[in-house]
């Protein structure tokens, strides 16, 4: 199998020539049917492929090969991650997968074992579709979200505030360690018992940004993804409350992303999609982005005006009403449990399933200073 190559060694082929023979080249052509992007476990190996119909794995690489072989198509050279992909996606990349997607479909190659690149979805592992250099998540930027721990009343009064008076986004860091794919087990930490959800429609950045307006951060949208902001509220255990975002944000397996990448030409309002999610089979989340007090391009914005949003780089635009936490939606809280079943649903973007499990094995907790 011909080598990947990597995003170091793209960079100089690009600025070698490449990057001029594919800015120079015609516009992208009518695609037969929209596609995803993903990562599977293919041979043992991390692969990088196409999604088809939710169903079908066309393994990029191996796809693109085919294609070279006529005189028609140029040789490029694919990027070994989805992250490489993000950053050459809008330079001539999105054209190749057009061309791919057409030859795939138009010659009837996903059914009946034609190819060995083609794969059924249920016959390979998911795995997450990016590892990104930076996870910046939006805190209380759902109207329904803001105060739920208050009773229906108090929350609206909240949210009415809030409507009057926006305020500024609110960002934080979650570790890209506890990244997870779809169908992997979310663990309950050791001695914690108050885990909670969040679904979330996650940004990824494709253009580096820096300073960008939000009238032009559309520009730098790779694609959408789904991510559960898994959290803890149990706090630190302390008679003085402070807040403790690693505790609460920052345990393995909490940043659940997936199932694919919906590139953005897909997606054509990320701010009117459909978001539930259930626990065991019961609704406990069902909302629209809609809600979102500081849209995705103000999220862009404001993160860009502190640190520069890499290529690869994950924004999580916040939580819908219905967290465990909420007793505005229910009069009860509710938090995970070992054998709890999540399924989180984003309109057009996927389906992410993922059973709850205690920690198998034992580790040392938080300490206290002496």
């Amino acid at each position: 199998m011909r080598k990947l190559m990597s995003s170091a060694a793209l960079a100089v082929l690009l600025m070698a020539g490449v990057a001029f023979a594919i800015q120079t080249a015609p516009p992208l052509p009518s695609l037969v049917e929209p596609f995803k992007l993903g990562t599977f476990e293919i041979d043992g190996e991390p692969t990088l492929a196409i999604v088809l119909r939710d169903r079908s794995v066309v393994e990029l690489e191996a796809a693109n090969r085919e294609l070279e072989r006529k005189p028609e198509y140029a040789k490029l050279p694919m990027p070994e991650d989805m992250k490489g992909l993000a950053g050459l996606y809008h330079m001539g990349y999105n054209r190749r997968i057009y061309q791919i997607v057409n030859h795939v479909v138009g010659g009837g190659l996903l059914d009946g074992g034609k190819r060995s690149y083609v794969h059924q979805l249920s016959d390979v592992r998911t795995l997450p579709p990016i590892d990104p250099g930076k996870i910046l998540n939006a805190a209380g930027n759902y109207y329904g979200h803001v105060g739920e721990m208050n009773t229906p009343e108090e929350q609206r009064k909240e949210a009415e505030e809030r409507r009057r008076n926006r305020g500024m986004a609110y960002l934080f860091l979650k570790p890209p360690s506890v990244v997870i794919g779809n169908g992997e087990d979310i663990v309950i930490p050791k001695g914690r018992d108050k885990i909670d959800w969040e679904c979330e429609l996650g940004v990824i950045i494709g253009e580096p940004a820096k300073y960008v307006s939000a009238a032009n951060a559309k520009n730098h949208i790779f694609g959408y993804t789904i991510e559960l902001d898994m959290s803890d509220r149990g706090g630190r255990g302390e008679e003085q409350q402070r807040s403790d975002w690693l505790m609460g944000k920052g345990h393995d397996t909490f940043a659940p992303i997936g199932p694919f990448v919906v590139p953005a030409e897909f997606v054509k309002d990320p701010m009117n999609l459909k978001q539930t999610l259930t626990v065991n089979g019961k609704l406990m989340q069902d909302s629209h982005s809609s809600d979102m007090i500081h849209n995705v391009y103000e999220l862009i914005e404001y993160g860009s005006s502190i640190l520069t949003l890499e290529t690869g780089d994950v924004i999580a635009a916040g939580s819908p009403a219905g967290t465990g936490m909420s007793r505005s939606v229910r009069p009860d809280q509710i938090f995970l449990k070992p054998g709890d079943k999540i399924v989180a649903t984003i309109e057009g973007i996927g389906v992410m399933t993922h059973d709850v499990k205690a920690e198998a094995s034992a580790s040392m907790g938080p300490t206290s200073s002496r």
